[in-house]
């Protein structure tokens, strides 16, 4: 049986053992494990059933990770994305009085039409039609989108009548702990200790439990609260007013979110081939398209691959297993999950802030000395988080960049779909000013 599973996730080319690859989905695992605590710390704000959540959110990252290693055998672990989570709950269901049920509806019509352009070559061809660097700008502003929000929830920033946001009180004992997080997080990061995410937040919740500004109650946690959101999803509400935008948005911001993550990883990993495509790609969208409607189902926002997958990767893990290792690893949280019950947002505040640096280190891939490319990408940045519409950073920036070739003559050196994806942002503007 071994000998078998080792060919088929071919362990001679990639010369790798079966220590090595359970060790590396081990560490993939302690990297990316706050997310157990921080997505359903953010959808529960929608309405949705926190244990649900959180049920939901540990059985999707096992699920995704289980078949990105089992069909396309990559060290990919997947989970519900940080950035189009926020997207769900500020900007779709808060911002837009969207309810949760239809939200989830617009996460599965997007992970089917995933599916059907990924079968279809369409959306290989999608990535190639919009430049790289506006995936890095993408990436970037859903960083600090994302560090606003973790900042507004430690109340180290709070809204101004005169100034539209100002400092907070800097002596609320909330506001404190939140700061020790994030001076703890950057400090173990320094160090490159490899669970810094997690033992942040856990060490963030002893302390204010320690200081009694954590209020818990115990209570005994079911894994079939699950029914509370799973199959509660409203696909025909989604076809309603908004419905496109937001699908759009699920779409793109995952299509860009999942390429910057396969190249970074691959690339570490040696796993590019020497025409520097990346093999298999149709499984991997397969898989990443298969776990959002999956997630869709059970009640989730939109799974992706995950940037900490690369911790893995530089424990040794090249093949499938390290990704089956990590979703075996989110299948038995489940089991532990009561825990997140008593986590507030001042500790989990930290790690979207920190998250957020982390995703923004990305812009450093932008030219900034070609205004064609920098004006479009510093847009996209700047609007995402000023916006609080990550829909509307990808409509500037590509609305921006098209405008600019097609003015300094070099629009027929681009594909036409990037004309197309512009005038469609275009009328975006039009339908939202009518």
């Amino acid at each position: 049986m071994l000998p078998r599973l080792e060919r088929y996730f071919e362990f001679a080319a990639h010369k790798t053992t079966w220590r090595t690859e359970i060790l590396a989905g081990l560490t993939t695992f302690a990297t990316m494990a706050y997310i157990i605590f921080v997505n359903p710390a953010i959808l529960s704000q929608t309405g949705m059933s926190l244990a649900a959540v959180t049920t939901s959110t540990c059985l999707c990252a096992a699920i995704g990770s289980i078949l990105m290693g089992a069909l396309a055998n990559y060290p990919l672990a997947l989970a519900p994305g940080m950035g189009l989570n926020a997207y769900f709950t500020y900007t779709v269901v808060k911002g837009m009085g969207v309810p949760w049920q239809t939200a989830l509806g617009a996460v599965f019509i997007s992970g089917i039409i995933f599916l059907l352009l990924t079968f279809g070559g369409i959306r290989q061809k999608l990535l190639g039609a919009i430049p790289f660097q506006l995936h890095a700008a993408v990436t970037g502003g859903i960083g600090l989108f994302i560090a606003f929000i973790g900042l507004r929830n430690s109340g180290i920033i709070v809204p101004s009548a005169a100034t539209t946001v100002t400092l907070g009180n800097l002596h609320a004992h909330t506001t404190q702990l939140a700061i020790f997080g994030i001076i703890l997080i950057a400090v173990l990061q320094a160090y490159r200790v490899k669970a810094s995410m997690l033992i942040g937040v856990l060490a963030t919740l002893a302390v204010g439990i320690l200081l009694h500004q954590v209020r818990y109650m115990p209570s005994t946690f079911n894994p079939m609260a699950i029914r509370d959101t799973a199959f509660h999803l409203d696909i025909r509400g989604a076809f309603k007013l908004n419905a496109l935008e937001i699908i759009f948005v699920f779409l793109f911001v995952d299509l860009f979110d999942n390429i910057g993550t396969l190249v970074a990883v691959t690339e570490r990993a040696g796993l590019i081939a020497e025409d520097h495509t990346i093999p298999r790609l149709d499984k991997i969208f397969f898989a990443d398209a298969t776990a959002t409607v999956i997630g869709s189902l059970a009640g989730t926002s939109t799974v992706t691959s995950y940037i900490e997958s690369s911790a893995g990767v530089a424990a040794g893990g090249r093949t499938g297993v390290t990704a089956i290792v990590t979703g075996l690893l989110f299948f038995l949280a489940i089991f532990v999950a009561p825990v997140v019950g008593a986590i507030p947002d001042f500790a989990t505040a930290p790690a979207l802030i920190l998250v957020g640096a982390l995703m923004v280190a990305g812009a450093a891939r932008i030219d900034w000395e070609e205004p064609r490319i920098a004006i479009p990408s510093f847009l996209t940045i700047i609007t995402i988080p000023l916006t609080y519409s990550i829909a509307t950073g990808l409509s500037f920036g590509l609305i921006s960049y098209a405008l600019l070739e097609l003015a300094t003559g070099r629009g027929r050196r681009q594909h036409w779909m990037l004309y197309l994806l512009a005038a469609l942002f275009l009328l975006r503007f039009i339908y939202i000013a009518a």
